[in-house]
């Protein structure tokens, strides 16, 4: 099979199987969504859905958080992980969207990633989802089951090198739902520890499920 073909069974498989795929993380606006991603980094959406609905009730615009203070704001994110940092890092986001865009949230990336606590993934979160640019934010899941699938190499290390692969052969108009394919994917049935093959229809051509039937079960890089 040759990647042209690999990549083509995997976007005509989830195409079939996860036409609605999207984001798990609640908002209503541009502005909530870059706050749930920022406090979704290492922790669950599931967890982060659970206290977002005070925070976006009470902090519901840029100027809300830049006029706050750490006493203020930690007692709603004490629960999530990294809740010192994540604190400090909302309060410096709300002030740099007022002070240096308009208190509107960027669509380029390149922006996006000067606001405090947005990294290129969370800024590829933003431009794929609000904005429906091509862009392919990787996160554990994504780096995982891309290299189970054989998209990518499995012995790459960084998330940008296997963001740029998987540009490269992805079809724009569909890199942003691709996005939400392998995460979720990764999240439900290509879970870490033990895969959950025989609920996957992808095994036909899966690297991982090869390599796991001739007894010899690859090895990927983690993620860094």
């Amino acid at each position: 099979m040759t990647i042209k073909e690999r990549y083509n069974s995997v976007i005509d498989y989830f195409l079939t199987h996860a036409q609605d795929a999207k984001t798990e993380l609640n908002h209503t606006n541009p502005f909530e969504l870059l706050v749930a991603v920022v406090l979704s980094a290492q922790c669950t959406d599931k967890r982060v859905n659970m206290h977002t609905p005070l925070i976006f009730k009470d902090f519901p615009t840029p100027e809300s958080l830049a006029n706050t203070d750490i006493e203020t704001l930690f007692p709603y994110i004490k629960s999530i992980s990294f809740p010192n940092n994540k604190t400090k890092n909302l309060i410096k986001l709300g002030q740099v969207l007022v002070k240096d865009f308009n208190s509107t949230v960027p669509s380029a990336i390149e922006d996006l990633v000067k606001i405090p606590g947005v990294g290129r993934k969370t800024a590829n979160v933003i431009a794929s989802v609000i904005f429906k640019q091509p862009a392919m934010a990787v996160d554990t899941h994504v780096f995982r089951v891309s290299k189970r699938l054989g998209l990518v190499a499995a012995n790459l290390k960084t998330p940008l090198e296997v963001e740029k692969i998987l540009v490269k052969n992805i079809p724009k108009k569909h890199i942003a739902d691709a996005h939400h394919w392998l995460i979720l994917h990764g999240r439900y049935i290509c879970i870490a520890r033990t895969p959950k093959c025989s609920e996957c229809g992808l095994t036909t051509i899966c690297k991982y499920f090869e390599s796991v039937q001739n007894g010899k079960p690859m090895k990927i890089v983690s993620i860094k």
